[in-house]
């Protein structure tokens, strides 16, 4: 199975890619609306509800633009969302637990 994002070759059985860390095949995961960290231009709400509803970021991003430009109260709706949507938590690498072994290049 190949991941629709980065076309890298991943587990057939997979739910994440293991390279880019995308949802790939059918998960029935639960989705939850966040800012994410990576690719956010202003806030990351409209990349964050591109993420939720599966839809093109420049999609969003371009109806967030008009519809603030046609009706400027929609701009309060931006400001409410950047200030309730949370923003997705930090990913810290995982320590190997103490006493694993780790292989060292042969000198």
């Amino acid at each position: 199975m190949y991941c629709n994002h980065c076309g890298k070759v991943i587990q057939d059985d997979a739910n994440l890619c293991a390279y880019c860390g995308h949802r790939v095949g059918n998960s029935m995961a639960r989705l939850r609306l966040v800012r994410p960290r990576v690719g956010r231009k202003i806030a990351g709400v409209a990349q964050g509800m591109a993420e939720y509803f599966v839809l093109d970021p420049t999609i969003v991003r371009l109806f967030w633009v008009v519809a603030v430009l046609c009706c400027p109260p929609t701009l309060i709706a931006y400001l409410i969302a950047w200030i309730v949507v949370p923003e997705q938590p930090e990913m810290w690498p995982v320590a190997p637990p103490v006493g694993a072994q780790t292989s060292t290049p042969a000198a």
